[in-house]
């Protein structure tokens, strides 16, 4: 059980954390349409983190509920990748990190579709459209900053040498990882790899980008090890149930 629930909250947390990060950005898009597409995709990460962490607290079985879990629980209990709770720098930033982020869910949630717990590959037919329209547009965005102007492409180079150093975490194996994989409920984090790398590859050639050549990788947190990102974005999502504990909205 504690295998499958870690890798429940893997899920659920790169979810959570990214969709918190899309959040702060509302009403601070280039344009009102933009501002409105960011918006969505917040909502729909919100939606699959809230229902991953309902079905993680029912597997967990001590009464609590997914917005316990999202709430009330330490930093070091958080088990995202540190890509997703890396800061909102600048526009070329966020759609940067999405585009990563996308890459890899389309093709995991499309894996995770043949997984032999019913839950997971109900999740993952369910989020297919989502994450099909989510990597679409961050796509198109990619080519639209890399081949606009000196400043567009500058900015978004940038933004990949920032945080290219924090992709390879997205396929490294926990312990939950790998039993899941052996047992036919988890997917092959090999094979998505080789998937993203295509695809992250075709879009940075028809954006006359570049991914950055031997650079150092981070890791950390799959195991609870963060940067100090995440302690500030704890600090504020979980502000008013850690100060009115048994308020009820």
């Amino acid at each position: 059980m504690k295998t499958t629930l870690n890798y429940y909250l893997q899920i659920a947390d790169n979810a959570l954390i990214l969709s918190h990060r899309l959040a702060e950005n509302t009403s601070k898009g280039p344009f009102l349409e933009e501002d409105l597409a960011t918006t969505n995709v917040a909502l729909d990460l919100i939606g699959l983190a809230e229902s991953v962490l309902n079905e993680a607290a029912k597997l967990e079985g001590l009464g609590q509920t997914g917005d316990d879990l999202a709430y009330r629980r330490e930093e070091s209990e958080f088990m995202n990748c540190l890509l997703v709770e890396q800061p909102n720098r600048d526009f070329a930033h966020i759609v940067t990190r999405q585009f990563l982020m996308d890459t890899f869910n389309y093709h995991y949630f499309i894996a995770l579709t043949e997984s032999k717990d019913s839950f997971l590959s109900a999740i993952a037919f369910k989020s297919i459209k989502e994450v099909t329209y989510h990597l679409r547009r961050s796509s198109e965005w990619m080519i639209r900053l890399g081949t606009g102007t000196d400043e567009s492409k500058h900015r978004v180079q940038l933004a990949i040498n920032t945080l290219w150093k924090f992709t390879d975490e997205l396929f490294e194996e926990s312990e939950s990882d790998k039993a899941m994989l052996a047992n036919g409920t988890g997917v092959n984090l090999h094979n998505i790899k080789n998937q993203w790398n295509q695809k992250v590859n075709e879009i940075l050639y028809m954006a006359h980008l570049d991914s950055p050549k031997n650079q150092f990788s981070v890791f950390g947190g799959k195991q609870g090890n963060h940067t100090e990102h995440l302690g500030h974005i704890l600090a504020e999502m979980q502000f008013l149930p850690g100060k009115y504990p048994d308020a009820v909205w």
